[in-house]
């Protein structure tokens, strides 16, 4: 079941209900523009969708993995650490300005960090989220959900 976070409170509840994404990480993404190809090789060139698909993982019983889908993606900054550092996450920013949604990877940012941060950053129109069980360790998950690939 999808909960969508719309508003100030709904940001703060989720932020709570998964302690602030301390001591969790990004395992994957998912991006999907709406522009396509057909099998006559038409191209349909609008980025009609724009929605980004993150699952994260935590060290967390009961809520241990969950997905965010940004709709409408604005802005995506991803600065993925290389094998020499950690990648965790020990705190987050999500906060809704000028009906967009962002989210830091970092806490205690605002909307004037968002060209001097060096971190991961997302900014989209809507935002809803869902809890993932039995789906915890390394098998990919977007592959696992049936996807032609």
């Amino acid at each position: 079941m999808w909960y969508e976070i719309s508003s100030v409170k709904e940001v703060n509840d989720f932020m709570e209900k998964i302690n602030f994404f301390h001591d969790s990480c990004i395992k994957e993404l998912k991006y999907s523009s709406g522009a396509y190809v057909n099998d006559k090789y038409e191209m349909y060139p609008v980025n009609d969708r724009r929605i980004l698909n993150v699952v994260f993982q935590c060290q967390r019983e009961g809520n241990g993995m969950f997905e965010m889908e940004f709709q409408g993606l604005r802005y995506l900054k991803l600065l993925p650490l290389d094998e020499m550092y950690t990648c965790e996450i020990l705190d987050a920013t999500m906060f809704i300005q000028n009906g967009l949604i962002y989210w830091y990877d970092c806490g205690g940012l605002s909307e004037e960090d968002l060209n001097d941060y060096t971190g991961t950053v997302i900014c989209a129109s809507k935002l809803r989220w869902r809890p993932i069980f039995n789906r915890m360790g390394n098998q990919e998950f977007y592959i696992g959900e049936g996807k032609n690939l």
